[in-house]
């Protein structure tokens, strides 16, 4: 069960509801200890009086402002006392919708909850009314000593508040960005490649298809390492395309997208002369999304870890053939290209199916 970070009244027009706030997120970063070099001796933060070098306990310490070269000093309770009744209170002073709130405000996620069985009628109608209107509710409320600006909306089963950043703490991208483009002229086949490329890698959004790949990889290190494994960093980042390839690449990639082969080439030939001849033409090669389904689909229907075929890996992108790998414990896989985790895992499937007629 979650802990309750923050409790409170929120409010809208003359309606109360007391509430809780929750996290809505964990984080999986990998934790590491500082050490000083060559030995096993773990390094500490104190928290140390700068003249006289000694340790300070933290009941000891207090808040103190720099006013040049002078500190006032400020005790918790006096910041409580300066906004009396609203560090208390999410008030709500007005509803939105949601697509008018620009991304670039949202700062962290958690979750309201009713402080008893007895609020839950007025919580859910809260609920209720954010969900079917697709409004959010804009309201300040103080935490910690800092006051935040926060937006609460209603999913299927409970109130989320986002908090947002102030106006003032959003940077002007024309301001801030040395190179942002001007408006070029771009030509009308450019243009219209591009959206063939977004449209043709459309998918639906399912998050929990993806997962942190680079935790992964710092696991496999610690791994290897500790086994005394060679371990080869990640391969270089790919080339700048070049304008006068842009459009070249654009097309190469709407084909890969759609699982052809490059306009011109020897299939996109045969095509053509099947079609002369009256031959009746090949089926269309199946896309890279449908590919990945197929190959999940045929990993799912495996017992026992046992891998697929190379042929079935071919549409799976390099962190889902690492997920692959991983799942069937292949050593060394966080140094191997895509070409080499295919071959890895196929190979495992190959020896498992040997293995098992021979037994």
């Amino acid at each position: 069960m979650a802990r309750a970070i923050w409790s409170g009244v929120l409010t809208f027009g003359l309606v109360s509801v007391p509430v809780r706030l929750f996290t809505a997120t964990d984080e999986h970063t990998v934790r590491f200890h500082q050490l000083q070099r060559g030995t096993s001796d773990r390094v500490r933060y104190r928290r140390v009086n700068e003249r006289t070098g000694e340790e300070v306990p933290g009941d000891q310490i207090v808040k103190g402002y720099d006013v040049g070269g002078e500190f006032v000093v400020v005790e918790p309770r006096e910041l409580d006392e300066i906004a009396p009744g609203r560090s208390q209170v999410i008030d709500i002073t007005g509803f939105v919708g949601l697509d008018r709130i620009a991304p670039v405000y949202f700062d962290r996620t958690y979750y309201l909850g009713p402080q008893g069985p007895e609020y839950q009628k007025v919580y859910e109608l809260l609920r209720e009314a954010l969900a079917a209107s697709g409004r959010a509710g804009i309201a300040t409320f103080v935490m910690r000593n800092r006051q935040y600006l926060a937006a609460v909306r209603g999913e299927d089963d409970v109130l989320v508040l986002h908090t947002l950043h102030w106006a003032d703490e959003v940077r002007d991208p024309h301001q801030e960005l040395p190179d942002l483009p001007e408006h070029h002229e771009l030509r009308g086949r450019e243009v219209e490649a591009a959206i063939q490329l977004v449209e043709a890698l459309a998918a639906d959004w399912h998050p929990e298809e993806f997962h942190d790949t680079y935790r992964e990889r710092v696991e496999e290190l610690i791994r290897a390492k500790r086994e005394g494994e060679e371990v080869v960093g990640a391969p270089e980042p790919p080339q700048a395309t070049d304008v006068v390839d842009l459009m070249q690449a654009l097309q190469s990639s709407i084909d890969q997208a759609r699982g052809r082969r490059p306009a011109g080439g020897e299939k996109a030939g045969a095509a053509k002369k099947a079609g002369k001849s009256g031959t009746p033409a090949k089926p269309t090669k199946p896309t890279k999304p449908e590919r990945a389904q197929k190959a999940g689909r045929k990993a799912a229907g495996r017992r026992g870890g046992q891998a697929p075929a190379a042929a079935d890996l071919e549409g799976l992108s390099r962190d889902e053939l690492y997920r692959r790998a991983g799942e069937l414990e292949i050593p060394g896989r966080s140094r191997m290209n895509r070409e080499q985790l295919i071959e890895a895992i196929a190979g495992s499937g190959r020896a498992r199916r040997g293995a098992a007629r021979a037994g």
